[in-house]
């Protein structure tokens, strides 16, 4: 599913130690069977299908065995690593708030932001620490800065279907038909702000996660540079990636650093 999905995220993975392969692996499959349900199933009673799946992540994690194979590779991992139950139900509750088409203001951007990206990287530092609970506590809240930087930059590079496919405009305020550079530069410093302070938690990262983490920040800040770099009438027109020779130059310059300890 991930390699389906994300090839950014699916690259970065195979860079993590063998150790944290299956449980990062189980964790973005099962935000993507969330994801998926609110954002591809048209023709599909989306609530009803939420529920039922939330339902049986409970159950999942409750009876310690599923058998739909991800959520049985998710509860596995919920256990092995302390993934706390408030982190599940605040994730969904932000894969609810799709449901209906919608615009954000502040308050209900923050907890949407909060469930659908904060905490999928709070999961994902649950698995890095390995149990050191100091650890994690240090690095909390640059994990959940650069879950937020992600999704910001998703945000962006997806405005025009989220718009005119879902009826979706997350940026608080943001009339996507009055969307023009003073904003889009406006949503960009927001953006820079958080990868800045997410950055600063990457370095800290054990040293098996480090390398993988930082890959997948090189993309997205690539990502975010190519995006900066146009004006505001792209966003609304063409959905901005990175070509594959990008990525892997990025990859290399990447190893490299990491081989000589500058990250």
């Amino acid at each position: 599913m991930t390699n389906t999905y994300s090839s950014s995220f699916s690259l970065a993975i195979r860079f993590l130690h063998s150790d944290y392969t299956k449980p990062i692996h189980a964790i973005y499959g099962f935000v993507r069977l969330a994801d998926e349900i609110v954002d591809s199933f048209h023709d599909f009673p989306k609530k009803n299908l939420l529920n039922r799946l939330k339902e049986e992540t409970h159950r999942a994690i409750e009876e310690k065995i599923s058998l739909n194979p991800v959520l049985n590779a998710f509860q596995a991992t919920v256990h092995r690593y302390g993934i706390e139950p408030e982190m599940i139900d605040t994730f969904l509750h932000s894969m609810e708030m799709d449901l209906e088409a919608a615009t954000y203001n502040q308050h209900r951007f923050e907890e949407y932001i909060l469930g659908s990206a904060e905490v999928v990287g709070l999961m994902c530092l649950k698995v890095f620490c390995e149990g050191n609970d100091s650890l994690y506590t240090e690095l909390k809240p640059s994990a959940m800065k650069l879950g937020s930087a992600f999704q910001k930059i998703n945000f962006l590079r997806d405005m025009k279907t989220d718009y005119q496919t879902l009826g979706r405009s997350y940026f608080p305020g943001l009339n996507v038909t009055h969307f023009d550079d003073e904003t889009k530069k406006r949503i960009e410093a927001d953006i820079k702000q958080d990868f800045d302070a997410g950055y600063i938690g990457v370095l800290q990262l054990p040293k098996k996660a480090r390398f993988g983490v930082y890959l997948a920040y090189i993309y997205y800040n690539a990502l975010f540079q190519k995006i900066s770099g146009l004006h505001s009438t792209a966003i609304l027109t063409n959905r901005i990636s990175l070509s594959k020779q990008r990525k892997l130059a990025l990859l290399f310059g990447s190893y490299v650093r990491h081989s000589f300890n500058l990250i």
